[in-house]
């Protein structure tokens, strides 16, 4: 490796959106690389033609953005290794797979797939490997010249990696210790396809890896094994020196039951699974994204990052500048991390009661247009900051606070049954007279006045201020009274009194 400085890359495929899973994966890599100074880099692997989604790179990009996880190194970055998307290096592959195949470490194979299929359909479990490629049609049972000859006719054509068998593959994981593979069970993997002249994830991997000056490869526990395979392919490439430290995390597990989670999982019990919304170009479907159900993105980074790493103490509220500081892949777990998505809105909520009142406003104002609701700016930061400490997401503000925008048109029968009393509109009527005259009419001067009034008149202060409460929100909830009638202001407060009277008396 000619490169000290740690450098790790996350490599996603363009093939949909990003799974929740691969944010972790991403965010993993990104603590790593910003404790020890090193370099993060985003490669786009979009060498699978028959899968790529358009559109799906830039969601992928986006969804970082909103995360605030950057990248040093990429597409629309740039960088001393670029071009970044694996769609635009062909060239480079086609070359290292020759190197393979001059060495004897690959060859080609011109078996069709209904050949293949006929394999599979006669021999269970049937494998391409060292013990069934002399009997398949392949440059290893071929002549030279016939395997030139159909070449050079455009005949189609794979080629695969020779693996031999019986030999022991160690494969050393920061994570899980060392993990010893025979080579036996591994098939003799497809690198390089004539028909679209791209090479597979394999072959592309190891070269990018390496010519990149990867130094650690950070991927989830699905890639582990294909880590053996991936040893092999740097010692035939003679890479052995400059081969990365490998670290593979736990799967994110279904919330109940067992297994890894998946999109079926989100839509059965109602939360996202993908970062941002997306709709499927092919069939229209959309799916739910955190960004478009509420979540704030430090909130999802901070819930994501403690599944599967702990900070070494039971700390749950961390900041990104905290968890780059702690973050250590001995702390990450070998076991699977169940998907707690009930904890995910908890994390929302700590974030959102602790977020400064504007910038919680400036989210809440659209929704507040969509509603043709036209408040001015600084109302809006007040009635946030009354109302905040009772939800989880910034939708969730509207049904807190409605009232502060649009008086309420009916009252909630089950609430005046409880709540109004047979005196309470001759007290709320003799209240109207006193708050007339509250001056100035901030919450403590009111709630001094009034509570002084309920006692010099000997009233029940409950039944009062729960009858002002139905006559303000038109149902029993909201934040301190005296709050609401401060945020509304005295005309609308008797206004709404009077209503209330008139309504309910």
């Amino acid at each position: 490796m000619n490169n000290s400085k740690i450098r790790v890359r996350f490599a996603p495929s363009p093939t949909g959106p990003l799974h929740i899973g691969g944010v972790r994966t991403a965010l993993y890599n990104y603590l790593f690389a910003r404790q020890q100074g090193g370099d993060f880099i985003l490669r786009i692997e979009d060498t699978d033609s028959q899968r790529f989604v358009a559109g799906a790179e830039e969601y992928i990009i986006e969804s970082f953005r909103w995360l605030g996880i950057h990248f040093d190194e990429g597409p629309g970055i740039g960088g001393p290794y670029a071009p970044y998307r694996q769609s635009e290096r062909k060239n480079i592959y086609i070359m290292y797979a020759q190197q393979l195949l001059d060495a004897g470490h690959a060859y080609y194979a011109f078996d069709t797939p209904e050949e293949l299929d006929a394999q599979r359909a006669a021999t269970p479990n049937f494998q391409y490997d060292a013990s069934t490629r002399m009997n398949m049609r392949n440059s290893l049972t071929l002549s030279a010249q016939e395997t030139c000859q159909r070449i050079a006719n455009g005949e189609k054509y794979v080629v695969r990696f020779r693996i031999e068998s019986g030999e022991p593959i160690r494969v050393n994981d920061l994570i899980r210790g060392e993990v010893t593979v025979n080579s036996s069970v591994l098939d003799d993997k497809v690198l390089y396809k004539s028909s679209d002249g791209l090479p597979t994830y394999h072959l592309a991997n190891i070269v990018d890896d390496h010519l990149m000056e990867i130094t650690h490869v950070i991927r989830g526990e699905e890639w582990l094994p294909s880590a053996p395979l991936h040893v092999l392919l740097y010692r035939a490439l003679g890479w052995v020196d400059s081969m990365p430290q490998f670290a593979h995390l736990p799967l994110l597990l279904k919330p109940d039951g067992n297994g890894k989670l998946s999109k079926r999982d989100g839509d059965r019990l109602g939360f996202p699974v993908f970062p941002l919304e997306w709709t499927d170009p092919k069939t229209g479907e959309r799916s739910s994204g955190y960004r478009e159900s509420g979540y704030l993105p430090e909130a999802v980074v901070n819930f994501l990052a403690l599944l599967g790493w702990n900070p070494g103490d039971d700390r749950e509220i961390l900041s990104v500048d905290q968890m780059t500081r702690l973050f250590d892949l001995a702390h990450c777990s070998k076991n699977g991390a169940k998907f707690d998505f009930e904890k995910g809105k908890w994390f929302n909520h700590q974030y959102l009661r602790t977020k400064d009142n504007k910038e919680i406003a400036a989210l809440f104002l659209p929704l507040l247009k969509e509603k043709s609701i036209d408040a001015p700016e600084a109302y809006v930061v007040k009635v946030v900051g009354l109302v905040k400490e009772r939800v989880h997401f910034i939708q969730d503000l509207w049904e807190q606070s409605a009232f502060f925008f649009v008086a309420p048109e009916a009252f909630d029968e089950k609430t005046v049954r409880k709540r109004w009393k047979e005196d309470s509109a001759a007290h709320l009527a003799e209240l109207t007279g006193i708050l007339a005259q509250c001056k100035p009419f901030d919450a403590a001067t009111t709630e001094e006045t009034v509570k002084a009034w309920i006692e010099s008149k000997a009233y029940h202060l409950g039944n009062i201020m729960n009858a002002v409460r139905l006559a303000l929100v038109g149902e029993s909830k909201g934040p301190h009274i005296f709050d609401i009638t401060e945020t509304l202001g005295k005309d609308e407060t008797i206004r709404r009194i009077r209503r209330a009277i008139d309504t309910l008396k």
